[in-house]
């Protein structure tokens, strides 16, 4: 049987696509917070940018030389498919720019982190923020703390590192960074070392590293998961991260201390005031997982979904927070899986061959064309024609899913509005072709929310036929 009761819970989208938001059902609207300032003593943004564009001269000019030299839509700029810039190119760069190849390819790494090159396989194209360099302090500072971010791969870590200790060091570093910017000066590497240390060990006992069986007490301590990481001694990678983070202007290094630079004391203090934002809201979504995070934001509204957005990914490396949130699309709440996706749009070019590599898992792999037509340049409202006919029908499917468990029976109603197909009877039979898992149930909650008898009888017969294989 059928039950008809009438649903209590609400389906919050952060975007219009593919369903649109339910409305609230009661006004939530919280007093603004007032604007903060930042330390007394930050440049003003002008000035910011201008630190920013001078520190990133070299990238923006091998950006430029490719964007003039190698011709919109053009293959054959990176080597094999990558994002690394092949022999030819690399050499011809550095004939007409002056320069050494080393220096090309440095800088058209720089470039790519910074978002002023775009790799999509073999063809290079110039980034947005190339486009707005010369009068968009914004685009500028934007860029320049998404090569903030990504220092760790501007300046990569030796091969002799184990990668439990980088992976422990890099995820510890915004703990050292919030000291060095709130120390306003020069501090001491020991003195760094031991916070370090310190925040190693916090890391290890938050992942519950302990090993339980009886010993004497003194041997009862964090230990991380791979045990080459006890043993790798903290003071090369400190040197290490501190140089990555000197490479991309972040701090000045030398002397047996490390000083953050004007621009490296204003990213870090907006990276501060994103997490406390986030840290704001009753559900406390910045110290959760994914999921947890993502459900708590699925009942708030648009914009502030996407500040919790991106308080959570700035408290956490990029590459982590990824993997984090393909983890959770991959899960059987298809509102996650929409909702994951909607971060991930906010992270850009580094989610990128995340994305691409779940083209093969039927699961996500309409919500990926999605993203990845989006970041390569369509208009959002464009975006579904990547998809084919069958996949289209699979995305409608999956969201109904989502309306069916989080939705309203009105809104389940609507959503017949968003399908490819012209009329029900040919979107049933391309639903009940296309395979979804959870094809019955939403047909079941469609029959039963639709006030007109006919067509609900006529989807509830369908759904009979997929249970029994009719």
């Amino acid at each position: 049987m059928t039950s008809r009761i009438p649903r209590d819970s609400r389906l919050r989208l952060v975007r219009p696509r593919p369903l649109a938001a339910a409305p609230r059902a009661m006004n939530q609207r919280r007093p603004r917070r007032p604007a903060p300032r930042p330390p007394e003593g930050t440049p003003a943004p002008a000035e910011l940018a201008r630190m920013a564009r001078s520190g990133l001269a070299g990238a923006a000019r091998v950006a430029r030389w490719a964007d003039a030299a190698l011709g919109p839509g053009r293959a054959g700029a990176t080597a094999d498919g990558k994002a690394i810039l092949s022999d030819a190119t690399a050499e011809r760069a550095a004939r007409e720019l002056g320069l050494t190849p080393a220096q090309v390819r440095a800088d058209w790494d720089t470039a790519r982190l910074a978002g002023l090159i775009e790799v999509h396989g073999g063809t290079a194209r110039p980034g947005w923020r190339l486009r707005a360099w010369d009068r968009d302090d914004s685009a500028v500072l934007r860029g320049w703390v998404a090569l903030f971010d990504a220092w760790s791969l501007a300046h990569p870590e030796s091969e002799e590192y184990e990668p439990a200790a980088v992976a422990e060091v890099v995820s510890a570093m915004p703990q050292v960074l919030s000291f060095l910017q709130l120390s306003a000066g020069p501090v001491p590497v020991p003195q760094l070392l031991d916070l370090l240390q310190q925040r190693v060990t916090e890391l290890r006992t938050e992942r519950c590293e302990v090993d339980y069986a009886p010993q004497p007490r003194a041997a009862h301590r964090p230990a991380p998961a791979d045990p080459a990481a006890a043993d790798a001694p903290l003071e090369p990678l400190l040197d290490w991260a501190l140089r990555a983070l000197a490479s991309v202007g972040a701090l000045t290094y030398g002397d047996g201390q490390a000083t953050l630079t004007p621009l490296g004391s204003w990213a870090v203090w907006v990276k501060l005031e994103q997490i406390c934002v986030a840290a704001q809201s009753p559900a406390g979504n910045i110290e959760q997982g994914a999921e947890d995070m993502l459900r708590g934001c699925a009942q708030l509204r648009p914009n502030a979904a996407r500040a919790e957005y991106r308080a959570w990914l700035a408290a956490r490396p990029v590459g982590s927070a990824v993997t984090e949130l393909i983890g959770a699309a991959r899960g059987e709440d298809a509102l996650l899986r929409g909702l994951a996706f909607e971060a991930l749009r906010l992270v850009g070019a580094p989610a990128e061959p995340e994305v691409r590599a779940v083209l093969e898992e039927p699961t996500l792999r309409p919500y990926a064309l999605l993203w990845l037509a989006e970041h390569e340049g369509a208009d959002p409202e464009d975006a579904p024609a990547v998809l084919t006919r069958e996949e289209a029908t699979w995305l409608w499917v999956d969201t109904a899913a989502a309306v069916a468990d989080h939705g309203e029976a009105p809104l389940l109603v609507r959503h017949l509005e968003s399908a490819v197909q012209p009329t029900v009877p040919a979107l049933l039979n391309e639903v009940r072709a296309v395979g979804h898992p959870r094809t019955v149930q939403v047909l079941v909650a469609l029959a039963a929310a639709h006030p007109d008898p006919a067509l609900a009888k006529a989807v509830r017969r369908a759904a009979f036929q997929v249970h029994t294989g009719g």
